[in-house]
């Protein structure tokens, strides 16, 4: 904010992006304290997942995703089962 009063005051469009970015950044902000500073709210309470995971209804693994095509290739590696074997 400082740098843009003092040498580019002129400068609408950037005062502009800045107030965006500022304000933006506040409400991620404000979205991570309602949400206890979790990135992502949860879907199910714990206490469903682990008594679903029990009984069978869900299954507990772990998502890999190829990091050079990630929005082509994943796959669920599954606890509990062989190495090959996945879901």
């Amino acid at each position: 904010q400082n740098y843009l009063d003092n040498f580019w005051p002129d400068l609408e469009a950037a005062h502009e992006l800045f107030d965006s970015i500022l304000q933006a950044r506040r409400e991620r902000e404000s979205e991570s304290q309602e949400n206890n500073g979790k990135e992502y709210p949860e879907h199910l309470p714990v206490e469903i997942l682990e008594a679903g995971i029990k009984s069978g209804r869900y299954i507990q693994g772990t998502l890999n995703v190829n990091k050079h095509r990630a929005q082509l290739e994943a796959f669920v590696r599954l606890q509990g089962f062989g190495s090959k074997e996945t879901g």
